[in-house]
């Protein structure tokens, strides 16, 4: 600016340089005016945006004021403050600003009056600022480390106004030591970040956003430490001393191994602490360890093989170990925990040189993992193998004594239930106590196998009770057709079908009451009475039915007494499968009417008594007659003979077993073949006699076999009758006529 031109702008926007001579450090910014005319209307909005940009990135903010103008409103800059503090409530940055107010042209009036003034206007317009609810009893001084120095006049006084200014340089100098210019520096961004935070920054103000300087400082800090950490991987990776340890392990063991790898990391890791020290804490620890994982990636492949054969032989140390101490039938707690140290032991003793802690806990989990999988299996055989005793224990007698249909057969299967699962549980505790397990779940797996053994119970019940009109016939007919000593049963006309048909339903009505519900609990029911009441009794309508039921105890889906889960038949489907079983069943016990009528009328073909009686008063003339004449007696006797004769040839009885008639017509229609078979065996009798009238041939000497067969042929020569087998018959008379001569 050329004073003897006039006055005008000298700064136009925000100029940064380095100091120049001052230690540490330091670098300046120089901002435009703010009440310059060339900005315009523009002025305001630029010197905010200035001052909170200066505000952001500076330890120190210097604010140049006219001695003058101290006490006037806008000449003063109390506006602009006003702003800065507003914006700060929003930062809520814990570290203190310094603010250097630098009094140009000072007068007379000494500098502690005018220090005095302006920091009484700098508080009371902090008083005046909107703050937060937490900061709102907060003091200037948190905030804000208030500075006043005085410059005297340029054009008047130019030597002092330079003499001034130097000492005020010197202030500058060393000014983050402690006491110093800038003495708080707590969260300032480093000096690689600073581009990158000041960018940031600047455009989040342009964009007329609030100023959040504390995601900036972690922004910054997250991208400058991803940069070393990114740098300080590239230098391991080519570092040639890893190189040589890569290639060592590659090709076998190396010794030291992890002394070497941990010497090689530290450093790099240390190299990256003292580049990122002043960085946040948090962004700065959080990328050390990526580094760190990182690096320890890029060597696992490496460290990997060194421990793959080692970890190899150790876990089948341990697998092998086990395995022989379970078959020598030591207790597999005892067991596993014996082998887990001894494989340990081995595994330190191989890596007594290297820092394997991570490597180790990897191995303890293998092997946890393998003695759980084993317990595991282990358990499961164990469960399955008392699960299948109780099977074989319960299945059989269960579905047996069900078959049975006995009105105790459900307290014979409770009391055969408690006796196998108590043992078996006993047996079960006993065997789990070597796996050394917590009560809980002790208790738990004898729980399961408890309800196991129920359900073995309920699912054969079920399995019955599907197939329980079969079984009911099969209980009928048993009882229908055998007697009490399991004889089969013959109809013979004075048994009692009805009693034995109503004995042989109960045994069925009971079989089916007894697969209707399942009764572990040993909980009274009514199912069997209600059955026999509603079913054998005559059914709803009848007059015998038990007061207990007063409507019909089938007409329901449910059991009194027995819940849902416990029903295997509902009294509907007992009237429906007692419905079929009856129609099933009728044929049978018709059958059996039928066959006790026919042998009835089998053993009733003479006449009766009475008409045996009348038939000898009546023919009493007739017997006297007959016994006055012996030779109607000798007919008679004949007569006699040869009827006694065709009965035992003929089974006359059998002819008369389907009634009288049928027998009578059946003789007379094979009546005159007989006779004629007799007169031809009597007239071949009388030829036999002529031809032995002639004299007797010598005979030649008898051989002894020859004799046999004469014998043989003697035994023969008898009147042989055959029954015919149909209603037409034949008759046969044999003779040998040698025997007769």
């Amino acid at each position: 600016m050329d004073a003897l031109k006039g006055r005008s702008q000298t700064t136009k926007g925000i100029w940064i340089a380095k100091a120049v001579g001052i230690e540490p450090f330091t670098v300046v910014m120089d901002l435009e005016g703010t009440d310059g005319r060339e900005r315009g209307e523009d002025d305001t909005a630029f010197e905010k945006q200035s001052a909170l940009f200066a505000l952001a990135v500076s330890d120190i903010v210097m604010i140049n004021l006219w001695c003058h103008d101290i006490g006037r409103e806008h000449a003063a800059n109390r506006p602009l403050l006003k702003t800065i503090f507003e914006v700060l409530m929003r930062l809520f940055s814990p570290r203190k600003t310094t603010l250097l107010l630098v009094i140009r042209d000072k007068t007379k009036t000494p500098l502690e009056y005018l220090t005095q003034a302006l920091k009484e206007d700098i508080q009371k317009i902090w008083n005046a600022v909107r703050k937060p609810e937490v900061y709102k009893e907060a003091a200037l001084s948190e905030f804000f480390n208030v500075e006043v120095t005085a410059l005297s006049s340029y054009e008047e006084k130019e030597n002092l106004f330079k003499e001034q200014v130097g000492q005020l340089r010197q202030r500058f100098i060393h000014s983050i030591a402690p006491g110093g210019l800038a003495a708080d520096r707590r969260g300032v961004i480093p000096a690689s970040g600073f581009c990158l935070s000041a960018l940031q920054i600047w455009k989040v103000i342009r964009e007329n956003k609030d100023l959040n300087l504390p995601a900036h400082k972690i922004m910054v800090a997250t991208v400058r430490c991803e940069e070393i950490a990114d740098e300080k991987l590239k230098s391991f990776i080519s570092d040639k001393g890893w190189l040589e340890l890569e290639t060592a392990a590659n090709s076998g063991l190396v010794p030291g191994f992890g002394k070497k790898l941990n010497a090689i990391l530290d450093f790099y890791l240390s190299e990256y602490d003292t580049e990122a020290m002043y960085f946040d804490e948090d962004v700065r620890t959080a990328k050390r360890q990526q580094l760190e994982s990182e690096i320890l990636k890029h060597t696992y492949d490496a460290f990997k093989k060194m421990l793959e054969h080692l970890h190899h032989v150790v876990l089948n140390k341990f697998k092998s170990d086990l395995e022989q101490s379970l078959r020598s039938g030591e207790g597999f707690a005892a067991s596993a925990r014996y082998c887990v140290q001894s494989s340990m032991a081995e595994f330190d003793a191989g890596l007594r040189e290297w820092d394997t802690t991570k490597v180790r806990s990897k191995l303890e989990q293998h092997i946890e993992a393998h003695a759980t999988s084993v317990r595991g299996t282990k358990l499961a055989e164990l469960k399955a193998n008392y699960e299948k005793k109780l099977l074989d224990t319960l299945a059989g007698p269960v579905q047996s004594i069900l078959e049975t249909g006995e009105k105790d057969s459900w307290a014979c299967i409770r009391r055969l239930y408690r006796h196998a699962t108590e043992s078996a549980i006993l047996a079960f505790s006993a065997s789990l106590s070597e796996f050394e397990l917590d009560q809980t779940t002790i208790r738990k797996m004898v729980m399961e196998l408890r309800e196991h053994a129920r359900s073995i119970v309920e699912e054969k019940a079920r399995e019955e009770a599907g197939n329980v009109l079969m079984r009911m016939k099969e209980r009928f007919s048993t009882v229908l057709s055998r007697d009490k000593d399991s004889m089969p049963r013959t109809w013979k006309g004075n048994e009692d079908i009805r009693a034995i048909t109503r004995e042989a339903r109960l045994a069925a009505l009971r079989l089916m009451s007894v697969m209707a519900a399942v009764r572990l609990d040993d909980k009274p029911d009514k199912i069997d009475r209600a059955l026999t009441t509603a079913l054998l009794d005559g059914g709803p309508l009848s007059q015998k039915r038990s007061i207990e039921f007063t409507s019909d105890p089938l007409a329901s889906s449910t059991w009194e007494e027995v819940s849902q889960k416990n029903t295997l038949i509902t009294p509907v489907q007992c009237k429906s499968i007692w419905r079929q079983f009856n129609a099933e069943t009728e044929y049978a016990v018709a059958q059996a009417i039928s066959m006790q009528e026919a042998h009835r009328r089998s053993n009733n073909w003479l006449p009766p008594a009475w008409t045996v009686l009348l038939l000898a008063i009546l023919g009493y003339n007739e017997f006297i007659f007959l016994l006055r004449n012996p030779l109607y007696l000798l007919g008679l006797f004949v007569a006699f003979v040869v009827s006694y004769a065709a009965w035992l040839q003929y089974d006359i009885t059998a002819y008369f077993r389907h009634g009288t008639l049928s027998g009578l017509l059946t003789i007379t229609s094979g009546f005159l073949p007989t006779i004629m078979d007799i007169i031809t065996a009597v007239i071949n009798m009388s030829h036999n006699q002529k031809s032995s009238s002639h004299p007797p041939r010598h005979r030649p000497p008898l051989h002894p076999q020859s004799f046999r067969n004469q014998a043989q042929q003697q035994s023969q020569a008898q009147v042989q009758y055959q029954a015919p087998s149909s209603l037409s018959s034949s008759s046969s008379v044999g003779s040998n006529s040698d025997d007769e001569s």
